[in-house]
C-alpha cells in the first residue's frame, strides 16, 4: 500500500464518522491516543472515547487517534491529520489485553520511537499507558513505558494535564519527575512505591459514552453508555471484578440525559457494565429508554438477575441473541470460583430466552479452572445440552482457557497444560456436536502466552523487543534466547515467591482477603458478594 493509499484509507474512515474533532495544532499540545489493535476493535472501546473527549475538551490540547494495522511496517499515522507518531510530544496508550503488547512494540518500532524509555532523547515522545492489563501488572512493559496510570484516569486527569503542560518549560527528566508525584502514576525511572490504584467515587462527575460514532465497528449501530463500573460479585478468576472495585452506579437521571443526546445520532442505546442486569434500577431504566423511543442493547447479563421488563425491552429492540456466562458446568466448581449461579437459575434463563423469542443463546464457559476435573467437563456438556433442549433454538458455546490474573484469589494458581486444555476442548466438541451445539474457542496456545505476560516481570520486555515477528514460534525462540521457560511462569507460584506486582502496585485489596478467598475456593465454598454500602471486608472501601 502506497502512502497516498494509506492516507486515502484514513480519510475514508473519517468521512464515515460523526463527532470527530479536528483542531489546528497552532499553540496546542498534541497527544496521540494509541489503541494497539485495529480501528474496528479500538473504536469499540469506551476508554478510547473517554480519553478522546477529555483531552479535546481542553482548549490547549489536541488529541488524535492512532490504531495498529497489519501493514504497520509502513509507519503508523494519526487518523485526524495523518501525522506520524514522532510528531507528537506525548503518546497515550490504552492497554486492555496482554496480547496487544506485541502490537504496541510494533507501533513504536515502525514509528521510529526508541523502544526502551532509557534510549529516548529529549525530543522523543513521552509514552504514557493505562488500562486494565497494566493496572494489574505493568512490570513486563516497565522498561518500554515512561509512565503508567494505575487504575482509573478521571481522578487524576487534572493533575496529569498540568504535568503535560509543564513539559513546555521542563526537560524530559523533570517532566517524568512531575508525573511521578501524581497519585496512581508509576514512573519506572522514578518509582514511588507502592503505587495506589485510583478509582472514581462519583461516576456522574464524568459521563462515559460514545464520543465518535463510526459504522465500521462492532457496535457501530449504537450509542454506548456506561451505566456502572466494577462488580461486587467476587468471581475469583475475574481481573475486572478486583481491579475495578468497588462496584459503582451512575444515577438513572445521568444515564437518561446521555441517552437523550445519543438518540440524536443513533436509534439504539448500548448499555455497558460488568453486568447490566445487576444495575439496581434496571427495569425503570429500560422502561424509560423505551418510552423515549430507544432500542436497547446490553453488554452482558447474569442468569439470576434477568427480569421480564429487561427481556421484553431487548426483544422489542430486535435483539436476536441472549448471552450468558455460567463459566462452569457443575455447581461445586461454580462455588469454587464464586460464581453465584445455581443450575435452576441457569436453566430458567434458557426458558426465559425461549419465552421472549430470542433466536440464539450464547454461553460462555471456562476450562482449566483451578480444581477442575473430568467430571466437571461432563457436567458442562450435560448442562449445555439441557439448555439447548429447553431453548429449542441455536445454541453456541464460547470456551476460554483460564488464565491466572494479578490481584485475584487465583493469582498464584497454575494454568492447565496445553495438552489437557486441548483434550478437554476436543471432548466438549465431540460430545456436543450431535446436539447441534456449536463450540467456539480462543486459541489454547495463545492463552498460554497471555498467561506469561499476565504474570511476568520486566525481563519479558527483552523478549518482546527481540522478536522478529508476532508468531508462536518467534515467541518461543525469543524466550529461549533469554533463558526463560513458559512453563515456569504458568506453574503454581508458591506463597514464598514474590510476584512482579507485589510491592509495586497496591490494588487496595488486602492480601489476607485474597488468601481467605483462595481457602474458600479450595473448600468449594462460595462467599457473599459485596454489599451496596458499609463494607470493609476486602480493604478497598
Amino acid at each position: 500500500m502506497t502512502s497516498w493509499q494509506r492516507v486515502a484509507q484514513l480519510q475514508t474512515l473519517l468521512n464515515q464518522e460523526t463527532g470527530t474533532v479536528h483542531k489546528d495544532w497552532g499553540g496546542k499540545i498534541p497527544v496521540a491516543l494509541v489503541y494497539p489493535n485495529t480501528y474496528h476493535v479500538g473504536m469499540s472501546s469506551l476508554a478510547v472515547h473517554t480519553l478522546y473527549g477529555l483531552f479535546n475538551a481542553e482548549s490547549d490540547f489536541v488529541a488524535e487517534r492512532v490504531f495498529w494495522t497489519p501493514d504497520a511496517a509502513r509507519g503508523p499515522l494519526s487518523l485526524e491529520s495523518q501525522r506520524p507518531l514522532l510528531d507528537f510530544p506525548f503518546i497515550a496508550c490504552s492497554m486492555t489485553y496482554e496480547l496487544d503488547y506485541f502490537h504496541f512494540v510494533e507501533l513504536l518500532r515502525h514509528a521510529d520511537v526508541p523502544l526502551r524509555s532509557t534510549d529516548r532523547e529529549e525530543t522523543d515522545p513521552i509514552v504514557l499507558m493505562g488500562g486494565p492489563a497494566v493496572t494489574a501488572n505493568p512490570a513486563p512493559l516497565a522498561p518500554l513505558v515512561d509512565a503508567f496510570v494505575i487504575g482509573e484516569v478521571e481522578p487524576v486527569f487534572t493533575e496529569l494535564l498540568d504535568a503535560l503542560r509543564a513539559r513546555l518549560d521542563l526537560a524530559r527528566d523533570e517532566t517524568l519527575a512531575a508525573l511521578s508525584q501524581i497519585p496512581g502514576v508509576y514512573v519506572p525511572a522514578r518509582p514511588r512505591l507502592p503505587v495506589q490504584r485510583q478509582w472514581l467515587a462519583d461516576l456522574d462527575a464524568f459521563p462515559t459514552h460514545s464520543t465518535v460514532l463510526a459504522r465500521r465497528t462492532e457496535f457501530g449501530d449504537m450509542y454506548l453508555i456506561e451505566i456502572a463500573r466494577g462488580c461486587g460479585r467476587g468471581c475469583r478468576f475475574c481481573l475486572a471484578g478486583y481491579v475495578y472495585r468497588p462496584m459503582r452506579e451512575r444515577s438513572l437521571e445521568a444515564i437518561l440525559r446521555q441517552a437523550e443526546e445519543g438518540l440524536k445520532y443513533r436509534k439504539k442505546i448500548g448499555l455497558v457494565s460488568a453486568a447490566v442486569s445487576d444495575y439496581s434500577r434496571r427495569d425503570e431504566l429500560v422502561t424509560r429508554l423505551r418510552d423515549m423511543g430507544a432500542r436497547i442493547s446490553v453488554s452482558s447479563l447474569r442468569a439470576d438477575t434477568l427480569s421480564p421488563p429487561l427481556l421484553q425491552a431487548l426483544s422489542e429492540s430486535g435483539s436476536q441473541t441472549l448471552t450468558l456466562a455460567p463459566e462452569a458446568g457443575s455447581e461445586p466448581l461454580r462455588r469454587a470460583i464464586n460464581k453465584h449461579l445455581t443450575e435452576q437459575e441457569i436453566l430458567a434463563a434458557a426458558d426465559q430466552a425461549r419465552q421472549y423469542r430470542f433466536r440464539r443463546l450464547k454461553l460462555y464457559f471456562m476450562i482449566g479452572l483451578p480444581g477442575e476435573t473430568d467430571e466437571d467437563m461432563r457436567h458442562l456438556c450435560e448442562l449445555s445440552q439441557e439448555m439447548s433442549g429447553r431453548f429449542q433454538g441455536e445454541v453456541t458455546l464460547n470456551v476460554t482457557p483460564f488464565v491466572p490474573k494479578a490481584h485475584t484469589p487465583f493469582q498464584r494458581a497454575p494454568m492447565a497444560p496445553t495438552a489437557t486444555l486441548e483434550a478437554r476442548l476436543a471432548a466438549i466438541r465431540e460430545r456436543l456436536r450431535p446436539a447441534g451445539i456449536a463450540v467456539k474457542a480462543d486459541s489454547v496456545a495463545w492463552a498460554g502466552v497471555q498467561g506469561v505476560l499476565a504474570r511476568g516481570g520486566p525481563e519479558l520486555a527483552e523478549v518482546l523487543t527481540t522478536m522478529s515477528k508476532t508468531s508462536l514460534r518467534a515467541w518461543q525462540k525469543a524466550l529461549a534466547q533469554q533463558g526463560l521457560s513458559q512453563e515456569t511462569y504458568l506453574e503454581a507460584q508458591t506463597a514464598s515467591h514474590k510476584l512482579p506486582w507485589q510491592g509495586l502496585i497496591s490494588s487496595g485489596i488486602e492480601d489476607s482477603y485474597l488468601a481467605a478467598e483462595l481457602r474458600a475456593a479450595e473448600q468449594s465454598r462460595s462467599t457473599p458478594g459485596c454489599p451496596s454500602t458499609d463494607c470493609t471486608r476486602c480493604g478497598v472501601c
